[in-house]
């Protein structure tokens, strides 16, 4: 039976808490990222150097992720939840101490860390807890609570010129909240695994391979947008205060769809809206170029394609519920974090080699060639487990 929402030991305040606790984490990517690009452009730094700093929040996501697993089997969610609240907070508010970069990058390893702790313990939360007839939609409200932190995350730029400390503290204010919410939610533990299960990995790559390929894609994508993105806008003619309107309006179209492609994805399948917004995000990035410095054309370019791919991490982790029996979902969920790191690594680094020694427009061109590559792969993809015991009609 579900409680009241003010009753900390029930399900929806719970549920809630921990969207809030998302939310604020989006936010605080969404944050510095680009600030700290601007700030190292700004020192006149290369854009490959500012590409690997980028690159070491998600280095620091994908080496906890190898860590996680345990500490949360044996503490249960809340405890890990609340270590990534705080390592997170006080890393943020260390970043305007020192201006160096080996400083900097060791901070954006550690926020990476907490964030990777925070984001495994929460999602797995929602998605072992949930109810079936609502594990969609819930999903789907996971990645708009993100989302939404994130889109408002990069107007926080625009507080750099008033204080550098500005901005990092506002971020931290939030934490404190979220901190103090998460305390008075009831700990829990997940599902304990059979000895012969643990051994997942290969089991769930063979089986979902395509669903996992969403969260390298989103990673790899999230990286370039706010990481090496300002560095494209500054060197193509647009202003500072452009940036972060067009990272907005690219977030604010994710926003726009986040539950709406859940709820299409119920109906129609999610693999089915996976391919089409993998194919309009190919068109979309494969335009940004056309258009040059005409931010207007960009920014409507911009909300399309967030549209249409904001949702791919959400849409891959419910696509891999389908897939998956949920004994392997815990392994899944930690495959899908260390390939969203990867791709968070890949990607700043290699726009960076890009702008640098190609040509600037070359960060959009890849993109929308791995995102028709996806698209073309899912003709390829085959049916889920549960194709295995039976023929199934919803996925294909």
């Amino acid at each position: 039976m579900r409680r009241s929402f003010k009753d900390p030991q029930g399900e929806l305040y719970r549920f809630y808490i921990l969207i809030l606790a998302v939310a604020v984490a989006g936010l605080s990517q969404g944050l510095t990222l680009p600030l700290l690009s601007i700030m190292i452009e700004k020192a006149g730094h290369s854009s490959i150097l500012n590409g690997w700093n980028a690159a070491a929040l998600y280095i620091g996501m994908f080496v906890a992720s190898f860590f996680v697993e345990k500490p949360l089997r044996r503490f249960g969610y809340k405890p890990m939840i609340l270590f990534g609240i705080i390592v997170v907070l006080i890393s943020s508010l260390l970043i305007p101490l020192w201006h160096n970069l080996i400083w900097w990058f060791v901070l954006r390893f550690l926020i990476g860390a907490g964030d990777s702790a925070l984001h495994y313990a929460s999602q797995l939360w929602i998605t072992s807890t949930s109810a079936e007839a609502r594990r969609g939609r819930n999903i789907s409200l996971y990645g708009f609570a993100y989302g939404a932190g994130f889109s408002v995350g990069p107007f926080g730029v625009n507080l750099l010129p008033i204080n550098v400390w500005l901005p990092f503290l506002l971020v931290a204010l939030f934490y404190i909240l979220a901190f103090v919410l998460v305390l008075r939610v009831t700990n829990e533990f997940p599902e304990q695994v059979a000895k012969e299960e643990k051994v997942s990995y290969r089991r769930a790559i063979s089986l979902g391979w395509y669903a996992l390929i969403p969260a390298f894609l989103y990673g790899y994508m999230e990286a370039v947008m706010n990481g090496s993105f300002p560095v494209y806008a500054l060197r193509t003619g647009i202003s500072e205060g452009w940036v972060s309107v067009l990272l907005f309006s690219f977030a604010g179209g994710a926003l726009l769809t986040q539950l709406p492609l859940g709820i299409w994805s119920d109906r129609v399948g999610r693999k089915k809206v996976l391919m089409i917004a993998g194919a309009i995000g190919a068109v979309g990035f494969t335009s940004i170029p056309l258009a040059g410095d005409k931010v207007g054309l960009i920014l409507f370019i911009f909300a399309v394609t967030g549209c249409s791919i904001g949702s791919f991490f959400s849409l891959g982790l419910a696509y891999l519920a389908d897939l998956l029996p949920k004994h392997m979902l815990p392994s899944a969920n930690v495959l899908a974090a260390m390939l969203f790191s990867i791709g968070s690594i890949i990607g700043p680094a290699m726009s960076g080699m890009g702008i640098q020694y190609i040509h600037p427009n070359s960060l959009f061109f890849f993109l929308g060639f791995v995102f028709a590559g996806f698209f073309l792969l899912g003709f390829k993809a085959k049916h889920s487990y549960q194709a295995e015991q039976q023929q199934p009609e919803s996925v294909s």
